[in-house]
C-alpha cells in the first residue's frame, strides 16, 4: 500500500474572520472571481405535482382569487420580494 502525502490544511476561519476579510477585500477587484452574467427568459412555465396544485385551488379560492394561477403568481411574487430583502439585507450587513 501506498501511503499518501498528508496534505497542509488551511486553519478553519470563524464567521468572524470571514466576514472581516470579506469587508477588507471589497473594494479590490483581484480579490474577486469574473462576474456572473444572469439572463432572465423571455417566459418561464412551471409545473407543480397535481396534489400541490389541488391545495393551491383550495386556498385561491378561500382568498376569493378566480384563477388559481394569478393567486399563484401573487405569493411567488410576495416570496420573491421578501428573499430578495432579506438578501439586500444580509449584503449591508456583511458590508458595515
Amino acid at each position: 500500500m501506498k501511503r499518501q502525502k498528508a496534505r497542509a490544511s488551511k486553519p478553519k476561519l470563524t464567521p468572524e474572520q470571514i466576514d472581516r476579510q470579506v469587508v477588507a477585500d471589497a473594494d479590490v477587484d483581484s480579490a474577486w472571481q469574473r462576474a456572473i452574467v444572469v439572463r432572465r427568459p423571455k417566459s418561464t412555465s412551471l409545473s407543480i405535482p397535481a396534489d400541490l396544485a389541488a391545495r393551491a385551488t383550495f386556498l385561491a379560492r378561500l382568498h376569493r382569487e378566480r384563477k388559481v394561477d394569478k393567486w399563484v403568481e401573487r405569493i411567488v411574487r410576495e416570496r420573491v420580494e421578501i428573499e430578495e430583502s432579506a438578501f439586500t439585507a444580509a449584503k449591508k450587513t456583511l458590508a458595515s
